[in-house]
């Protein structure tokens, strides 16, 4: 249902189910197509709740018909995650579309979210189906295991999924061992079994300011 054009340019095939996207990301559609604007952060009364409490925005359109749509967000790279019954949990400015198996809600982030400046929750896709998240620059998809685990710059975290715990790192910076002052005041250190989705260039956080 979702394949990339390019690594830039996400096509769906729409048949009958809704797709939902980040709105304003549809560049082209053929066939005959229905859009309707929904706001993001869960589904439902609870979902507004819970955006009115965390502020964790996300505007979303749901996109239903039969058809082609291609999406893009201001020449952002885009990469497709796989679900099968497990949970992603993406930076909301980072989900460009998910589809019809695949709901969304948010949870809590605690400091990492809000050394990143998006807020104390983040966005979580649950089901089995496709996602298709945003990056800047070509992401980088890293394996962490019980025998090894990753230790991240909270400006290049995108997402993760899998059985991984957090937890943050204070202390030496990544930029204070390179001989750079004005670092993140921490890092987040993932362990367990799963995937972090990394990007090549760091988003401005206020770390260095915690």
């Amino acid at each position: 249902m979702f394949r990339l054009q390019g690594s830039k340019v996400l096509a769906v095939d729409v048949t009958g189910d809704a797709v939902k996207a980040k709105n304003g990301s549809m560049v082209a559609y053929d066939g005959q197509m229905a859009f309707k604007k929904l706001s993001g952060g869960g589904e439902g009364l609870r979902g507004m709740v819970t955006r009115r409490l965390t502020g964790e925005q996300m505007t979303v359109m749901e996109v239903r018909g039969q058809g082609t749509c291609w999406f893009a967000d201001r020449a952002s790279e885009i990469n497709l995650v796989a679900l099968r019954g497990d949970t992603l949990y993406v930076e909301s400015s980072n989900l460009l579309a998910t589809d019809a198996g695949l709901r969304t809600g948010t949870t809590f982030t605690g400091l990492r979210g809000a050394s990143q400046g998006n807020g104390l929750f983040t966005t979580t896709v649950e089901g089995t189906g496709q996602a298709a998240i945003l990056s800047d620059g070509p992401a980088v998809v890293l394996r962490v295991s019980p025998q090894y685990p990753l230790t991240v710059d909270p400006g290049a975290y995108i997402a993760h999924q899998g059985n991984v715990r957090q937890s943050f790192q204070s202390g030496v910076t990544f930029r204070t061992l390179m001989g750079e002052g004005g670092g993140e005041a921490f890092q987040i250190r993932f362990e367990g079994d799963g995937l972090v989705y990394v990007q090549p260039s760091e988003r401005n956080t206020i770390a260095g300011d915690l």
